[in-house]
């Protein structure tokens, strides 16, 4: 089953666009705040190589990771699920 992780703080105004719309989302995403937990922060720019948020971690069944940014790509990939 693909996971998804959604890599975010609070403050964001950009963060927030996609914070609103997880409700609507038929599948779970974990929420990663990179702020309050800066172990999150180092896994961003580890796996997604910076630590600009939002981005949307997707974890395919394979194993592939794949890191989506842009605010808008994300609500967009999303709202398909």
């Amino acid at each position: 089953m693909t996971q998804y992780a959604l890599y975010y703080y609070d403050q964001c105004p950009f963060c927030q666009m996609v914070l609103r719309i997880l409700p609507l989302v038929k599948a779970e995403v974990e929420k990663r705040n990179t702020l309050t937990n800066p172990e999150n922060r180092q896994a961003l720019i580890k796996g997604g190589g910076r630590a600009t948020v939002p981005c949307l971690l997707i974890t395919h069944e394979n194993g592939e990771e794949e890191w989506l940014y842009e605010s808008r790509d994300i609500v967009q990939f999303l709202k398909q699920l």
